[in-house]
């Protein structure tokens, strides 16, 4: 099968991309755009739902065309995505009724207030692993519903179609003719039971949402539908969907009960696979459907991350102190005391403060450019250092390593500083696309490009591992500051809101 190929659809936070596969799950060809990011008003963050497919049509012809194949080479189609970004659309027109409201989005903050204010928090926990926070789907699709004319009326009657990005990319490359989700999208609504593997109709009820705009939960590997032929020339099996860390999990093969990894995207997260067995969340960890295959799901336990590539996006956007994000680099030897909190849209795990908001600390006359850069980049070892540390407080897990993936991964000194801080061994692959080699993997099992997951169980490649190497004295007094930097960050925003 050696002129065989998959194509995964990775649609992220700030860009689109494709990425053509071959049959040893090596890179082949890459496409990528950026898209717009639109921000309304301070914590509101949306996105153009059809810039999105067309952006992501245009790089998927692109890939295959840097590959030079033929689209009839291609075996199917996988597609991994920014996980809790709602859209609702026009089920007879294709429309988007509103913008896509972005995960990073705070404008349901209130509803969740109140929902945790009518005691739902514990419900919450034991059936969906989430917590109550603006981060997940649920609350913006009832936002949507309630501020779009019309649009609750429409939603009950079955004129309108929710989905999670993969869902609106499966609707459009098949020609509206399938509206799926796959499990492990499900479980970041807010409406998803992890333990029955169902919509769950309380907290539909709850939180406003028809069950009639809902899409079907399939496995995340199966093969939906096909693409539309006018699309690429062919049609090609649309055979996969999973969450972006759900399928970093997968693309690094972290296939058995206690292998975790850490991705440093726009967003991060540490995943652990948990197994077959549902584990209760806790210091403030969400537990969530790591994967769906032939009906069976395996679980996760996660910690989330708002704000991680977002902090270097920051400096060369707004801040405008570096010109592209290749150019953050450490070149001082400390922040001379400066802390960085890019807790920009509230913090996430293991906090899950809705009104943080981003705090610099520590300034004084002799704090520079430079110190600002080092400051941004050690947040993200930081922010991490607390998942892995309320992991050991949860399950008394110590990790004995971790995987990682993701752009800011080739950051050396990121790395290495994330080692230090958290005396753990990083191990860096050489395919650093581990969300859409997930896709990939997955799309070309439901299809029988690989025979089953032991044939990709050696896939990981190790390109780089990073030791610890700084006195523990000193990991630990810069960690006690960065925790008393992250006490200034908390309800900052509390009145505002």
């Amino acid at each position: 099968m050696s002129d065989t190929y998959v194509l995964a659809l990775d649609e992220g936070t700030s860009s689109a991309r494709a990425i053509v596969f071959d049959t040893r799950g090596q890179d082949v060809a890459i496409g990528q755009q950026e898209f717009a990011q639109i921000y309304p008003k301070p914590g509101l963050v949306e996105h153009d739902a059809e810039e999105i497919w067309d952006t992501q049509l245009k790089v998927a012809r692109e890939a295959i065309a840097k590959a030079g194949i033929e689209a009839s080479q291609i075996a199917a189609i996988g597609i991994t995505n920014q996980r809790e970004t709602a859209v609702i659309w026009d089920r007879a027109t294709g429309k988007p009724i509103h913008n896509a409201l972005v995960w990073q989005d705070r404008r349901t903050t209130g509803a969740c207030d109140d929902l945790r204010a009518r005691g739902l928090e514990p419900y919450v926990s034991e059936n969906t692993g989430l917590v109550i926070d603006a981060y997940f789907s649920g609350t913006k699709i009832a936002w949507m519903l309630d501020n779009v004319p019309g649009a609750r009326a429409r939603a009950e009657k079955g004129e309108l179609a929710f989905g999670t990005i993969d869902s609106w990319l499966i609707w459009n490359l098949t020609g509206g003719e399938v509206h799926v989700t796959d499990v492990t999208n499900a479980s970041r609504t807010l409406l998803f039971n992890i333990r029955k593997v169902d919509w769950d109709d309380k907290l539909l009820e709850e939180i406003g949402v028809p069950r009639a705009i809902l899409p079907e939960v399939r496995n995340s590997s199966e093969v939906y539908g096909t693409s539309d032929p006018a699309l690429f020339g062919a049609e090609i099996p649309v055979a996969a969907a999973v969450g972006d860390q759900h399928g970093a999990l997968f693309g690094q093969a972290c296939f058995e009960k206690g292998q975790a990894k850490c991705t440093y995207g726009t967003g991060g997260a540490l995943m652990v696979n948990t197994g077959k067995e549902f584990v209760s969340p806790g210091q403030g960890l969400i537990s969530t459907i790591a994967i769906g295959i032939d009906g069976k799901v395996q679980y996760a336990t996660e910690g989330t991350l708002f704000n991680c590539g977002t902090v270097i996006q920051w400096l060369r956007d707004e801040l405008q102190i570096i010109q592209k994000s290749s150019d953050a680099q450490c070149t001082t030897e400390d922040t001379n005391g400066v802390y960085l909190v890019p807790a920009f849209t509230g913090m996430s795990a293991p906090l899950w403060n809705q009104h943080a908001r981003g705090t610099i600390v520590g300034l004084t006359r002799g704090a520079n450019r430079e110190h600002l850069i080092r400051a941004a980049l050690e947040s993200m070892a930081y922010q991490v250092n607390d998942i892995i540390v309320a992991i050991k407080e949860l399950s008394g897990l110590d990790l004995s390593g971790l995987k990682v993936d993701g752009g800011a991964c080739l950051n050396g000194f990121v790395m290495q500083f994330q080692a230090d801080i958290s005396d753990l061994p990083l191990m860096r692959p050489t395919v650093i696309e581990s969300s859409a080699r997930g896709a990939a993997f997955l799309a070309g099992l439901a299809t029988g490009v690989w025979e089953n997951r032991e044939a990709l169980a050696n896939s990981f490649e190790l390109e780089t591992e990073f030791k610890p190497q700084m006195d523990r004295a000193r990991a630990d007094k810069l960690y006690a500051g960065w925790t008393k930097a992250v006490t200034r960050a908390l309800d900052w925003a509390e009145e505002e809101d």
